[in-house]
């Protein structure tokens, strides 16, 4: 189902130029670029969101969030893509994965995914979720593009062989970091957790490495369930634990901290032994996956040491 908004909507838009509480990322996939290299087709994440909206005071940005294991995103990314480097660096394609960035997904209100939204003068307005045809894709970004017009926003990055030779290169990963994400590349999640795990025993202060590993046991737990039936679980066996775990990842992998957080820390007051202890351990990974500096994290951490004491 899609929900299109047309540009006019960033009338009563939020300024994002403020955006705070950004989740430090030493280490990124290694497909992901700075969002200020050139090039029409940039990965962002929660940390440089900022740099998008400084861009997006001189060309529009289109933000398109998606993740490995959503078939629609895999119909529409390569549309957007392909539309996108046709207008020749007028428009600026910025990809968000949603499993990695869920402060990003949370500030554009993704409910479902893919999301497609615009930044145009710091402003972020929704266009539309879901795979639309390509014609109607390019009826969207022409929109968008006649809006910014308006706005007097009508620069052009550079795009081409030189613009791609002048690209800063990243600096490499550690070798068990980029073992994993290669792994999760594959769609391997299996083998990312051990490779993470190994990363872990190594060096148990790699940071990185366990942040990693409970995104990735997330996204294994979530594997072979939809949506649907993890909800209706949760709602029919309100004290079933596993359910309302499993309930609380697939808050986390929307967006949703808040209500991830709530159920399980709802759920904790409710236990005692050994099933209070595996929702501590639950609320640990989210804690790592969203971010430790995350005020929302803090504010949880506080409720959970009263629950423990």
């Amino acid at each position: 189902m899609t929900n299109t908004h047309l540009p006019s909507s960033l009338g009563g838009a939020v300024d994002l130029s403020a955006l705070a509480a950004r989740r430090d990322q030493a280490a990124a996939a290694p497909a992901e670029r700075p969002a200020g290299a050139p090039g029409v087709i940039v990965d962002i994440g929660d940390a440089d969101f900022g740099q998008i909206v400084e861009l997006s005071s001189s060309v529009p940005v289109i933000i398109d969030i998606w993740a490995e294991w959503c078939g629609p995103c895999k119909q529409l990314s390569p549309v957007l893509e392909r539309l996108i480097e046709g207008y020749g660096g007028r428009l600026v394609l910025a990809k968000v994965d949603a499993d990695r960035n869920p402060q990003l997904v949370q500030a554009f209100n993704a409910q479902s995914i893919p999301t497609v939204a615009a930044v145009i003068g710091g402003r972020p307005a929704p266009l539309f979720t879901g795979a639309l045809p390509e014609e109607q894709v390019k009826d969207v970004l022409e929109q968008v593009l006649a809006f910014a017009e308006q706005q007097g926003i009508t620069g052009r990055i550079p795009v081409g062989g030189d613009a791609a030779e002048q690209e800063p290169q990243p600096e490499p990963l550690p070798p068990l970091h980029q073992e994993a994400y290669d792994a999760i590349d594959a769609g391997d999640l299996d083998s990312a957790i051990a490779a993470f795990e190994k990363a872990i025993a190594q060096n148990p202060r790699d940071s990185d490495a366990i942040a990693g590993l409970a995104q990735v046991r997330l996204l294994a737990r979530l594997r072979g369930h939809s949506a649907d039936d993890i909800r209706a679980a949760a709602a029919t066996q309100p004290h079933d634990v596993e359910a309302q775990l499993l309930a609380a990842d697939l808050d986390l992998s929307g967006g949703h901290v808040e209500d991830a957080f709530l159920r399980l820390l709802d759920l904790m007051a409710a236990l005692t032994g050994d099933e209070k202890q595996n929702v501590r351990l639950r609320l640990l990974d989210h804690f790592e996956i969203v971010g430790l500096d995350d005020p929302r994290v803090h504010a949880a951490r506080k409720r959970l040491t009263t629950l423990l004491y």
